[in-house]
């Protein structure tokens, strides 16, 4: 008997992307970055809170809540969030945006305060020399609010991550002096942000091994973020790559959510985390997870968005659907679920379906009525599939009712 596997993992012939040593974490920014958006709607407070209690069962780390500076609704919204992760013992850590000045810092300070639980602080400043020169900064100005910022964190006992943004552009030089300002002011993570998505997978882990060597040369115990946007559509694979080279915490969005064409999707994220073996969160959560961040800022998920889409495990082909019957009449669902989709439905709380249409055959049929409790006699199975032939589209549950019903009539007369 032939007892090679079923499947050649070329992901694993040669060069293998191994598990990091250290832990992979993830930071949800769909609650402040996603927002920002230009089409979405804003949600209401009650529709967070609903999202904050699907980050933890998908097991993400931690949220950012927002940027409490940016005026009193902001700070307020955000306290009741952090609140409501104390309340409600969710194992969420909490974190809040700021610039790198005083009048950002504060008004962490005083939410933590009153929630009554830890917020990390994620202070940013730009590092690239484009946004040097928009901003009319010099690199000394640069360092000294970066430096005063992390401190007056710092002595208010709130951890802090330093945010150089358009890292992805900066010169090196510059990057070295605002990193170790950061850090001896106290800073405990340093996120390197490619803000304007310029950078490739190769790129990304160049950075991150350059921030290591800063890091390592400094001597503290200082961790790296990665946080990615899609302009080039790389922003999935950057996230991995920067994994791969170092960094142990990625920033990321529910369907990629953000400005321009948007962040880092966490849901992608998760499950190629989860299939490369690297975490091990339960993901059965993703879908409510996405259809909620979907409802709330009114951005569809289009049919084939990966996992989550309507589409996303939904076939409608003869050939395909001929795999899935012989798989499934084997008593595998295991191999069912992974004949012709490299994500298995199960993974994300789904099932695999097999639609019912012109460009389908007998065993799409089959399928379909086995799964409705029909038996699929060839008598049942022709004349749906006669049906299906004939149309322009798949063919809807009704429209498959209606032709067992006429046939059952035929016969009743």
């Amino acid at each position: 008997m032939d007892e090679q596997p079923l499947m050649h993992d070329w992901n694993e012939a040669g060069e293998r992307w191994e598990r990091p040593a250290i832990r992979v974490r993830l930071l949800d920014e769909t609650l402040r970055d996603g927002l920002q958006a230009p089409m979405t709607r804003s949600p209401s407070l009650d529709e967070r809170v609903e999202v904050l209690h699907l980050m933890d069962r998908l097991g993400i780390d931690s949220v950012n809540l927002g940027l409490p500076g940016a005026g009193e609704r902001v700070a307020r919204d955000a306290t009741r969030l952090a609140e409501e992760i104390r309340a409600a013992r969710l194992r969420l850590g909490a974190s809040c945006a700021a610039r790198a000045i005083a009048r950002d810092i504060i008004p962490i300070v005083v939410l933590s305060q009153k929630a009554g639980i830890p917020v990390e602080v994620c202070a940013f400043v730009g590092s690239s020399p484009v946004r040097q020169y928009a901003g009319d900064w010099t690199v000394e100005a640069m360092e000294r609010h970066t430096a005063d910022a992390v401190g007056l964190a710092v002595e208010h006992g709130l951890q802090v991550t330093v945010v150089t943004e358009d890292t992805a552009r900066a010169r090196p030089g510059t990057l070295r002096r605002l990193f170790l300002a950061a850090i001896g002011a106290g800073a405990r993570r340093l996120c390197l942000c490619d803000t304007a998505g310029h950078a490739t997978p190769a790129g990304a882990a160049n950075l991150v091994r350059y921030a290591r060597e800063v890091v390592r040369t400094s001597g503290a115990d200082v961790a790296l973020d990665w946080h990615g946007h899609s302009d080039r559509g790389l922003a999935v694979a950057n996230a991995l790559g920067a994994v791969r080279a170092g960094a142990s915490r990625v920033h990321a969005c529910a369907l990629g959510l953000g400005e321009r064409a948007g962040n880092t999707p966490m849901d992608q994220v998760l499950v190629n985390l989860r299939l490369l073996g690297w975490i091990d969160n339960d993901l059965s959560a993703l879908d409510a997870y996405c259809a909620k961040v979907s409802a709330m800022t009114g951005v569809p998920i289009p049919p084939g968005y990966p996992a989550v889409g309507r589409d996303a495990f939904r076939t409608a082909t003869g050939m395909q659907a001929a795999a899935l019957l012989k798989a499934r009449r084997r008593g595998d669902a295991e191999m069912a679920d992974r004949v012709v989709s490299a994500v298995p439905a199960a993974l994300v709380g789904r099932l695999q379906e097999v639609e019912v249409g012109p460009a389908g055959g007998v065993s799409n049929v089959v399928w379909w009525l086995e799964g409705h409790g029909v038996e699929p006699t060839p008598e049942r199975t022709q004349a749906v599939y006669q049906r299906a032939r004939s149309a322009s589209r798949a063919l809807s549950e009704p429209e498959i009712r209606a032709v067992l019903d006429a046939l059952e009539e035929t016969r009743g007369s």
